[in-house]
């Protein structure tokens, strides 16, 4: 049969373990401040947060309540239509107008440049062949 000492060895390091943190949370507690001395120095901003919170019961009961929306939509829809912003399917036209538009203008400097390199070219041709 094994002796108490034997079988207190085989948790040694549990035992420790929980020594240690015995007397860390015991001194923790010694040196840490009280609880009134906590509150003593959050009494300000302890009392603004009640002020706060009871504004916005008060609030809350003196406001009438939303209006549902007449046409049904759930609630948040409608800001986050306006967030979202148009389909993407509405501004499609107008994207294709306006990119019609740039790419008659591209082609249309595209050939003024052709149609002068050429008569450059053309005109080079004919003062080497005389």
């Amino acid at each position: 049969m094994d002796t108490l000492p034997e079988k207190l060895l085989k948790f040694k390091f549990p035992i420790l373990i929980a020594t240690i943190s015995t007397l860390f949370i015991g001194l923790f507690i010694y040196l840490a401040p009280s609880f009134i001395d906590i509150v003593k120095y959050f009494w300000p901003l302890l009392v603004s947060t009640a002020m706060f919170l009871a504004a916005i019961v008060v609030f809350g009961r003196i406001s009438p309540p939303p209006h549902a929306e007449v046409s049904g939509d759930k609630a948040g829809e409608g800001i986050l239509d306006f967030v979202a912003g148009p389909p993407e399917n509405s501004l499609q036209p107008q994207f294709n107008e306006v990119y019609e538009g740039e790419a008659e203008e591209e082609d249309e400097v595209a050939l003024r440049e052709a149609a002068a390199a050429a008569a450059k070219a053309k005109g080079k041709a004919k003062s080497d062949d005389e």
